[in-house]
This record gives structure tokens, sequence and C-alpha cells, in this order.
């Protein structure tokens, strides 16, 4: 799957490399996603909270969403259900350290592509990855990954 993406990003101009955002307020999550997603070939730029996220100025550019269900401040449930009433159609995956049946049904029905358990693999997240990439062509579908 790596070698996968990193053909794919060489052959896509800079100015088209799909940009991957990723909340989450444990800074060792950001920065292991970020490195993982950079030895990819993947952009990406992180943030510890949905409100720094929303600040961002490349929300339309943004590919895919990578954020943690629970954080201080704004949910991630919450931050989907806003980008959805603000007319953002972001992919988004969720990880989360306290899998619950109730809320990953939650994030699903409302649109989600994964819900991951942490701590995430480097093969599930890719695998979710390669879903929300996909999305746009019919590929796609909501999963559960359990590791």
């Amino acid at each position: 799957m790596h070698r996968i993406f990193g053909e794919i990003a060489r052959q896509i101009p800079v100015s088209q490399t799909p940009l991957l955002a990723c909340i989450d307020d444990d800074p060792s999550i950001r920065e292991a996603i970020k490195g993982l997603l950079k030895a990819s070939g993947l952009m990406a730029q992180t943030f510890s909270s949905a409100e720094e996220f929303l600040k961002f100025n490349r929300l339309e550019d943004t590919s895919c969403l990578i954020t943690d269900v629970q954080m201080g401040g704004m949910s991630g449930l919450q931050l989907q259900n806003h980008l959805a009433k603000s007319g953002y159609g972001i992919p988004i995956i969720f990880i989360t350290a306290f899998p619950d049946e109730r809320i990953r049904e939650r994030a699903l029905s409302a649109g989600a592509v994964c819900f991951l358990s942490k701590p995430v693999t480097k093969k599930g997240l890719l695998t979710c990855i390669h879903a929300a990439l996909h999305r746009g062509d019919g590929t796609a579908h909501s999963l559960w990954v359990k590791e």
C-alpha cells in the first residue's frame, strides 16, 4: 500500500497532491500520523483541536480529514456535523482510544469513511485513506476497521 501512494504522489503535480488534515489533542499521535503520511508521499497538516482546523485557510483543499473522536472543546462528531452543515464534503476518518458502538454507528451513519481504534496500524490507516481518496469514484464505503 505504501508504494502505491508513493507512486501516485509522484505522478501528481504538487498543486494537485491530496492534502490530508489530522486533528488530535495528543501531539505524539499527530506527529506519528504526519510522519506516516509524509513517508507515503502525501501532504499532511496537523491541528491540536477542531477549532484550530476550522481556522485553516485551506478547508476547501482538504482531501481527507483524520480526527480523534474525543477532544477538549469541539469533539470529532461535532466537527463532522459542523462541516456537513457548512457544506464541506470532506471525507472523514475517525480514530479513538475509546471505541463505542453507538458513537461508531453515529459517525458512519453521518458519512464517515472509517472508524479506527487506537493504536491505529499503518495498514489500517492507509486502507482508510485509500477509501477516502477514492470516494468520488464510487469505490469507497464506510468501514469499521477492527485491528
